[in-house]
């Protein structure tokens, strides 16, 4: 009978806690009157909204804290809230895999701008996005196009992971700047305003990286992830990934030989892994190799931990700008 009840007891417990996640979810996204509601698929696209709208826009983000969003999906609910927003902004370049079906779902007289913020980057290409192809050197690309597919030729994927440099990240600022003003006219001079703060707070983390990692005397870094391709392009680095564009990409013994021969041939002395997704692969290679790990932030959402501290792009990429430092010393 105790048993039972017990049994019980757990049973509405979960029930209870299965109904609250629900809540919460449901009120994670909510669109206010008297605001321009928009939606954002990843946090630095977020982050950015949110200083550029101020006080005159609702800005939602779809991707729960803590979850990694290359395999995300919005669910039904969440597609409908944004297909009423006026403003949904997403990175493109393949990031986001429900975006085709879901732009082509739209009706006619859908209130909704779409605005694929990376539009205007030089983007990367690298190869099967299978976790055998690693290691792509930042500055091998060839002509690209901007479509958000993500592919290329039979065995070529765009790299998404434009935001990881600032020099990406303020074309894409731009671009968010831009789409407030076409949804919203009334309101341009605080959005130009609002931008023009976020501008010089990207511009001066632009000069960081490039004066202090110019004055490094190695320049390679071998990343648990190939995310950080237009960082490396950008500021001068090689990157090597142990895994492919997505962090899921599982790599072989021998790609871990390989690694292993890379990290000690060069000198390398940390390996990079980041924190939401298992660090188990990296730290593999990391005792391998005999070299310790530190974090890299790809910045594609926030711990728990780092969203009630209030972090933001800036200071997460400052931090990674340390820990870069303190690798290629």
């Amino acid at each position: 009978m105790k048993s039972m009840r017990k049994y019980m007891i757990g049973a509405v417990i979960m029930i209870f806690a299965i109904m609250l996640t629900a809540c919460e979810q449901n009120n994670a996204i909510k669109l206010e009157e008297g605001k321009i509601n928009v939606v954002t698929t990843i946090f630095p696209i977020y982050d950015f909204a949110k200083q550029i709208g101020g006080d005159h826009a609702n800005v939602m983000n779809l991707i729960p804290t803590g979850v990694e969003p290359h395999d995300w999906t919005p669910k039904s609910q969440e597609i409908s809230v944004t297909s009423k927003a006026q403003l949904l902004l997403y990175n493109g370049a393949g990031l986001e895999g429900w975006i085709p079906n879901f732009l082509q779902g739209l009706g006619k007289d859908t209130p909704l701008k779409t605005v694929e913020v990376s539009h205007g980057i030089d983007m990367i290409h690298a190869e099967g996005d299978d976790g055998h192809h690693h290691g792509e050197e930042a500055g091998n690309k060839d002509e690209h196009d901007h479509g958000s597919d993500g592919a290329h030729g039979d065995d070529m994927y765009l790299d998404p992971h434009t935001w990881v440099s600032p020099k990406s990240a303020l074309i894409m600022a731009k671009n968010i700047k831009d789409s407030f003003i076409a949804v919203d006219a009334a309101n341009q001079a605080d959005y130009e305003a609002n931008y023009a703060k976020l501008e010089k707070k990207l511009k001066d983390l632009d000069s960081k990286f490039e004066t202090e990692l110019a004055n490094t005397s190695k320049k390679e870094i071998v990343v648990s992830h190939q995310a950080f391709g237009y960082l490396a392009r950008d500021y001068g680095l090689t990157q090597k990934a142990v895994m492919g564009l997505s962090p899921e990409a599982e790599p072989r013994s021998q790609d871990i030989i390989e690694l292993t021969k890379y990290v000690k041939e060069h000198n390398v002395k940390y390996i990079f892994f980041e924190e939401l997704v298992s660090d188990q692969i990296a730290k593999m290679l990391a005792s391998e190799a005999k070299v310790e790990t530190l974090v890299l932030n790809p910045i594609e959402g926030l711990t728990p931990e780092q969203d009630k501290s209030g972090e933001n792009y800036v200071t997460l990429m400052e931090r990674n700008l340390q820990n870069l430092l303190k690798a290629l010393q």
